[in-house]
């Protein structure tokens, strides 16, 4: 059950790299997951996350641009054309549940159908609070 059909956003800490050692360790120790965004789909479509884990979200296009945003919060990256770079975002899930992601740059026929999601499970393995 998504927390997003009953319009409560997801919340999400987004991180400030200041450069001290703290900052270094915590980059170190983040969890990366890269995507790709390729004729109307996003590879892979499902990011499984434990409330507090810090992800970095890498995504690259194999053809023209799309964009990533993630329904219920701030989250609105353009993702450039094949071979023009990566976009990313840096966050902590604060809270279980399952949001949506979706291009939000119309990107051909199929653009409609170009979703996925992310799944926040609790420390304990559940998906309540």
């Amino acid at each position: 059950m998504g927390m997003m059909a009953y319009g409560v956003p997801m919340v999400l800490a987004a991180l400030v790299i200041t450069g001290d050692r703290a900052d270094a360790r915590r980059q170190s120790e983040r969890r990366v997951v890269r995507i790709t965004a390729e004729r109307f789909s996003f590879t892979p479509s499902e990011i499984k996350l434990v409330v507090g884990e810090e992800v970095e979200i890498r995504l690259k296009s194999q053809d023209t641009s799309h964009g990533f945003r993630l329904v219920g919060t701030d989250t609105d990256l353009a993702i450039p054309k094949r071979g023009a770079g990566e976009a990313s975002v840096i966050f902590t899930a604060t809270e279980p549940g399952r949001w949506t992601f979706e291009c939000n740059r119309v990107c051909g026929a199929g653009h409609n159908f170009m979703r996925g999601a992310v799944i926040v499970r609790a420390k304990d393995g559940s998906d309540k609070p």
